[in-house]
């Protein structure tokens, strides 16, 4: 009989635990998922290399319906106590929303019931005692509230699913299953953040798609504001919902839907005599989605809050990446506190949106100011005023030539040294300044431009031809055009999955702005490969990463008089009541109008920009910043940064001395070291491109001098170890040593290195491991040859 503390985790889980759980009525095929790795492992970047962390895994996820999860249990060899997988398994729980939380070591479970009240949270049962579906479907229903039986139907709808087996990673379930079961219990304000590159139109229409199936809601509308929006919301996930859909344009209140996508533009007019959503009854719609409520929306004299109010007996949802909240705008004030939060900080560590890394760079003139000499004329020839210009005014009240140059010319320098085709967005003051980055930017790169004079757009609401590039500078893959310049029309729900650097060069100080124009880097892509984007910050505006507000729970702070109304004498920075929007492309044109009272045009922009040359700008500094695993950006050097990570892994130099000579695989402890962020490959770039890992760890954490690859080896040869080996068994520990020097220790543990020159010229595999009387021994001998290779490391 097989001893059970001899077998392995998996054997535990084949023999014992698999058993009990179908033993109590799961079904294999559709209720029991084991090994579910549910996040993808952050993305750690150094330069220009990236590394993935470990990806979270639960040993078991038991599911009432596909993709309602109601247990978890986590698995330990029976070397561990039935207990040993608790706190790793209530850690995924909280993760995963899931109340019942089961560990096992073969021997029988623990079980942590977070609905228990006044008994036993934890009680320990044997394996003959696991519940049934319908004992945890009970639990799961007190943990939710789920009382009414028309609850609970609304709340086991089946998800959508097709030929492709798409399901929703885990995030995408918790949001999706909070708000239908928020929804069936009779919640009708709900407020959804995830940011940007998460999937909030996946996840609405699965909302949608339940909600509708059931019966709960018989005709829905799906706001947004841009065509853009609402064309890649119908081709996209949408789609699904074939003939039933409608997007309505030109006016056209076809009562014979039941899902409807519009733009709140196209739904409203000046004249509210020809509002179009009143051609609908109030009681017509059922569910209203706001789509980036952020928007519009948030303001209660805005013409979203007029479609809202019209259908206040609907169900109605906001879903944005930044929830909108200052002191006279507030979405939480409408729509509650958010039902669900999905950072940017837990999608990049969870390895499901890309990292960043910042290049700020710093003007003389921004840093100091500029002052015009006595009598300096501007290019019209008119005296410029003497007073000190700062970074706030370039660009937007006085343009310097030399400035826009000087950036243009950075970006290009940073392109040429990496990728001239990396997809490139330039976020600019105002369209008037995209203008001239786009002109600055031709003239630093003419022969691309020369080649194709599509390289470089202007994308904004003011352009036609711009805008009729944008489909094809969102598709993944296309290298025209490869930079936009832009001035709002790019900032928010425009999907652009390989979009590698983002440019800023606008004096951003909306928190909303800026995260939303973060927000365009930061999905991952597949093919082409993109991991990670770079920020080029000529304002400094990426010190909003450091408050609190960037990546905290949204929390509202708008502040109310006496009478509850909005105090127009306390406008907040980011509330703009004058609000302009082109009617195609939603863009909200920055700057607030005055009303005109006799009469006149409102034009797009402020006229009257100072424009200077002649004007000495020059760079003062620039430094490179990349994201810790803390969420903030590192400002300390790269060896700094790696001998502070190093030291939380190994407590002392003695320490990580006996882990490595007890590693049976070297490659174990790098792998360890990188999912910590800590890329070797990146500090030997800085320290000595020949160090082996082991040499970079001692010398940059521990002050140990280091050795190169190759004096490893001689050292070896000097000590003359071979001599106990037969002639060809000592050759090829020889050229093992050699593959060392030149290529690190990684490759040769590997035995697929007896495959490669010059190993294969003294045999093959077989025979080489016959040499040494069979594969036990030649491991054996790799393991001595590795000890002789670190043998003087703690002298």
């Amino acid at each position: 009989m097989t001893d059970k503390k001899s077998l392995t985790e998996r054997d535990i889980c084949t023999k014992y635990i698999t058993p009990a759980i179908t033993g109590a009525g799961w079904d294999n095929a559709t209720q029991i998922r084991e090994e579910v790795y549910f996040t993808a492992g952050r993305i750690y970047v150094k330069g220009r290399l990236t590394a993935r962390g470990k990806a979270s895994k639960a040993d078991y996820i038991l599911y009432y319906k596909p993709n309602i999860p109601i247990a978890i249990i986590e698995a330990k060899d029976n070397n561990h106590t039935v207990g040993q997988g608790m706190q790793q398994a209530l850690d995924y729980a909280a993760k995963l929303d899931i109340p019942c939380v089961f560990s096992s070591n073969g021997d029988g479970f623990l079980f942590h019931d977070k609905t228990a009240t006044g008994g036993k949270v934890e009680t320990e049962f044997g394996l003959n005692s696991f519940p049934s579906p319908d004992q945890l479907w009970e639990i799961y229903k007190r943990y939710k509230g789920i009382s009414e039986t028309e609850v609970e139907k609304v709340a086991s709808q089946d998800y959508f699913v097709d030929s492709t087996n798409r399901a929703p990673r885990y995030y995408q379930q918790v949001a999706i299953n909070r708000t239908v079961e928020a929804i069936a219990k009779g919640q009708n304000r709900l407020l959804l953040v995830m940011a940007t590159g998460t999937g909030k139109t996946y996840t609405a229409f699965q909302i949608i798609y339940r909600l509708w199936k059931s019966g709960t809601k018989k005709r829905i509308l799906f706001l947004a504001d841009r065509n853009a929006l609402i064309d890649q919301t119908a081709r996209g996930d949408f789609r699904h919902f074939g003939n039933a859909m409608k997007i309505i344009r030109h006016r056209d209140a076809d009562p014979s839907y039941q899902i409807y996508l519009a733009l709140y533009q196209g739904l409203t007019s000046n004249d509210p005599d020809k509002d179009v959503y009143k051609e609908f009854s109030r009681d017509f719609f059922d569910l209203v989605i706001v789509d980036e409520c952020h928007r519009g929306s948030a303001n209660e004299d805005s013409k979203w809050r007029e479609v809202l109010e019209y259908f206040s007996g609907a169900t109605h949802i906001g879903m944005t990446a930044t929830p909108k909240e200052t002191k006279t705008t507030s979405n939480i004030e409408y729509f509650n506190d958010p039902i669900y939060t999905y950072s940017l900080k837990q999608g990049i560590d969870d390895g499901f949106l890309a990292p960043y890394k910042v290049i700020k760079v710093s003007l003389d003139i921004d840093l100091e100011g500029w002052r015009p000499p006595k009598g300096f004329l501007d290019k019209n020839g008119n005296e410029v005023e003497d007073r000190i210009y700062n970074r706030s005014d370039f660009d937007k009240n006085i343009i310097v030539d030399e400035r826009r140059t000087l950036v243009a010319r950075k970006i290009s320098d940073y392109l040429k040294a990496h990728d001239r085709y990396a997809k490139t967005i330039a976020f600019c003051i105002d369209i008037e300044h995209a203008e001239g980055m786009r002109q600055c930017l031709v003239n630093e790169n003419q022969d691309l431009f020369a080649a194709n004079s599509k390289y470089i757009m202007r994308i904004t609401g003011d352009d036609n031809i711009g805008k009729m590039e944008l489909d094809t500078f969102k598709r993944p893959g296309e290298r025209i055009p490869s930079i936009a310049t832009t001035s709002k029309l790019l900032t928010t729900g425009v999907d652009i999955p390989d979009c590698r650097i983002i440019v800023l060069d606008s004096n951003i100080q909306s928190m909303t702005e800026f995260k939303q124009i973060i927000g365009r880097g930061t999905r991952i892509c597949e093919d082409p490969v993109k991991e990670y984007f770079t920020i080029i910050d000529f304002r400094n505006v990426t010190d909003l990463f450091a408050d609190p507000a960037f990546d905290g729970d949204p929390v509202m702070i708008k502040q109310l008089g006496e009478d509850d109304e909005m105090n127009e004498s306390n406008p907040s920075e980011e509330t703009v009541h004058n609000e302009i929007i082109d009617e195609e492309t939603g863009e909200v044109i920055e700057f607030p109008y005055p009303e005109i009272p006799e009469g006149g045009e409102i034009v797009n922009e402020p006229s009257g920009k100072i424009q200077v040359n002649g004007v000495d700008v020059k760079i003062l500094n620039e430094r490179v910043q990349y994201i810790g695993a803390d969420g903030k950006l590192i400002t300390e050097a790269l060896k700094d940064y790696t001998r502070k990570n190093i030291l939380k892994q190994f407590s002392s130099l003695d320490d990580f001395l006996l882990k490595w000579e007890k590693s049976d695989k070297k490659q174990i402890i790098l792998e360890e070291l990188e999912q910590q962020g800590i890329l070797l490959t990146a500090l030997s770039d800085e320290v000595g491109k020949e160090l082996d890992p082991f040499d970079l760890v001692c010398h940059v954490a521990f002050g140990k001098p280091p050795l190169t690859r190759k004096e490893r080896a001689n050292n070896v040869k000097k000590r003359n170890y071979f001599t106990k080996y037969g002639e060809q068994a000592k050759k090829v520990l020889e050229s093992l040593l050699d593959k060392y020097a030149d290529e690190g220790i990684t490759n040769i543990e590997s035995l697929g290195i007896l495959k490669l020159n010059p190993l294969n010229t003294l045999g093959s595999p077989i025979e080489i491991l016959n040499f040494f009387g069979g594969k036990e021994n030649y491991l054996k001998a790799l393991k001595e040859l590795e000890t002789e290779l670190y043998k003087s490391a703690s002298a």
